[in-house]
């Protein structure tokens, strides 16, 4: 099972900051996953309906959301970070 970590505003707004997902069959980038968890509707519509950025990391790592992701893979989301 895929790990799914959600941060700052996304674990608020979601009111979840991780859970456990066996990826379906045809969720194999970033993106599909995207696509699957803004599909559940209500907050993760709202969250990831692309309106306000949202960065990915797989293994600690940031990606691109075209990047294959696997069942073993730690995938975290969260929005940029500024500074000043």
């Amino acid at each position: 099972m895929a790990e799914i970590r959600y941060f700052a505003r996304l674990a608020e707004e979601l009111d979840c900051r991780a859970e456990s997902l066996e990826l379906p069959p045809g969720c194999r980038t970033a993106a599909d996953l995207l696509a699957l968890l803004r599909d559940r509707g209500g907050a993760f519509a709202t969250a990831f309906d692309g309106s306000t950025p949202v960065l990915v990391a797989v293994n600690q790592e940031m990606i691109d959301p075209a990047t294959a992701i696997s069942d073993a893979d730690e995938i975290a989301f969260f929005p940029p970070v500024t500074g000043g």
